[in-house]
């Protein structure tokens, strides 16, 4: 009985996919309260078909969203909650992994090429070259962004200059290209059969060709579902994953910040209805647009491409913990990495170096190291990455941050999170609610044009309640540890050339 009168005065649900680099999840809020009703997730495998490259099965990713839905409609069933109160899905994915399909067909071209992934190094290197003064900042008054592996423009090229069925597609004008979110939005409103080609302002595509995507606000109706239990519900929300974090963690206001700690970790600050072009290694980007007729918000961001990525190559190439749990515990039971430091960079340096011949390197090793030193170095490394695009943005904004909000799976290592306040000397603030990226998808789509279930007016934003960690050691011995991290950082550059081994003078 109870139950179902909980049903009843639950009001309209939004639903969200967020689709990550290393899972996939279907989650469903209360437009209301913002409650967390029900989710499911499934993993995602990678493939590491060469040294620095990164992929994903388009098909795997498709398949673990239907998965998903259909898992948390039917926890939600047995929840007796009505699915039928779902008015509308939202989008939020991993940025920069870049998709090119044939829009006859309907079929992956290729493998998705991740955000990660280093192959077109050389294609960077070689478009750097030609600019005056070799300057890879030479678009950054256009574009907000470096040249760097790391977006999808170069992956594009290098799909269109290496594979001959996307080369052949492009000359017969059947391939689609995409990020993520585009890739599932055109398959679930209908695939080949009229499904909408689109992306939103924050998923960046530096290319004007015809195969893009057509660019649209974060908060729309851009088709209805075409299949499954949730058939006939808009799709009405789309943001990049750090965007989307921004909104759930209610950063509205210029100055606000949030920094979140998934595969990389990712520090953003709303900088208003003006774009601030960084002279400190940050990226200049679009926050949210939450409608077709309200004005773009943009943000100054901090990427660092390996945070708990670093754990899962603790776990699977070393083999010394078997659990992200067992890190923590690990790194706790010595409480100090004994002077070893970790820098992660498998994948070069982003923010604030953008210096992809980096790699990593452990560093400071006696013999008393052990592995419960670098476990603990391994999250030290996260924060003093942190710090470093931390002290980039207050030197960018003129304003230092009094506090940091932040989310992501690895925010629930209570270790690392004391961490962050120690190295930062600020206090870390972290919601009860964990789940802010998908919470902004929804939001965004439940505010929707034509959907309106979901208020955006500050004095109808649901209070969040969060647990606070204040920095315990002194200022000094902080700044100490970032000082050798800082040397750790200087010995991993210029590591890794396109020069080929064994050729002239030895190198």
């Amino acid at each position: 009985m109870a139950a179902s009168s909980h049903r009843i005065t639950l009001g309209p649900l939004v639903a969200a996919i967020d689709q990550g680099t290393s899972s996939t999840r279907f989650l469903v809020f209360n437009s209301k309260t913002a409650e967390l009703l029900s989710h499911h997730q499934v993993e995602i495998k990678q493939s590491f078909p060469k040294e620095g490259w990164v992929e994903e099965d388009p098909k795997e990713i498709l398949q673990s969203v239907y998965e998903c839905m259909e898992r948390t409609c039917e926890k939600l069933t047995l929840l007796n909650i009505d699915i039928s109160n779902i008015k509308a899905i939202g989008v939020t994915n991993q940025r920069e992994t870049t998709l090119v399909w044939d829009k006859e067909t309907g079929e992956p071209l290729y493998n998705a090429i991740v955000w990660l992934d280093l192959r077109t190094q050389s294609t960077v290197e070689r478009l750097i070259n030609k600019t005056p003064g070799r300057n890879k900042n030479h678009l950054k008054h256009k574009t907000g962004l470096p040249i760097s592996t790391y977006f999808s423009a170069v992956k594009l090229r290098w799909l269109m200059d290496n594979v001959e069925e996307v080369r052949d597609a492009v000359v017969s004008h059947r391939a689609m290209f995409g990020t993520v979110d585009s890739w599932l939005i055109w398959c679930l409103t209908g695939g080949k059969s009229g499904g909408v080609h689109c992306t939103d302002v924050t998923n960046d595509i530096w290319l004007s060709i015809p195969l893009n995507p057509s660019l649209r606000s974060s908060s729309e109706i851009y088709g209805l579902m075409k299949s499954g239990a949730l058939s006939g519900i808009p799709i009405s929300g789309c943001l990049g994953d750090q965007s989307a974090a921004l909104v759930g963690q209610m950063c509205f206001q210029d100055g606000q910040a949030k920094n979140t700690y998934g595969t990389g970790c990712f520090l953003l600050l709303n900088t208003g209805a003006k774009p601030v072009i960084s002279d400190h290694g940050l990226l200049t980007t679009v926050a949210y647009k939450l409608g077709r007729d309200k004005p773009a918000c943009y943000a100054l961001e901090g990427s660092v491409a390996i945070a708990g990525a670093v754990v899962r190559w603790l776990q699977d190439n070393l083999g010394i913990i078997g659990s992200s749990e067992e890190l923590e515990k690990l790194a706790a039971s010595v409480g100090t990495s004994y002077g070893c430091y970790f820098v992660p960079a498998f994948s070069g340096l982003y923010a604030p170096y953008w210096e992809p011949s980096a790699r990593g390197i452990i560093c400071g090793l006696t013999q008393f190291t052990n592995k419960s030193h670098l476990a603990f170095a391994a999250l030290e490394a996260v924060c003093f990455q942190t710090r470093e695009i931390l002290d980039s943005m207050n030197q960018d904004s003129g304003i230092p941050l009094t506090q940091l909000q932040v989310d992501g799976g690895m925010t629930s290592n209570r270790l690392l999170m004391q961490l962050q306040a120690d190295i930062l000397c600020i206090p870390v603030v972290k919601p009860s609610m964990p789940e802010t990226t998908a919470l902004g998808a929804a939001m965004a789509a439940g505010a929707a044009e034509g959907v309106s279930v979901w208020s955006l007016s500050p004095e109808d934003l649901s209070e969040v309640t969060s647990e606070k960690f204040e920095p315990q050691i002194n200022p000094e011995e902080s700044e100490l540890r970032y000082a050798r991290w800082k040397k750790a950082v200087q010995r991993s550059m210029n590591w890794e050339t396109m020069e080929p081994v064994g050729s002239e003078n030895g190198r």
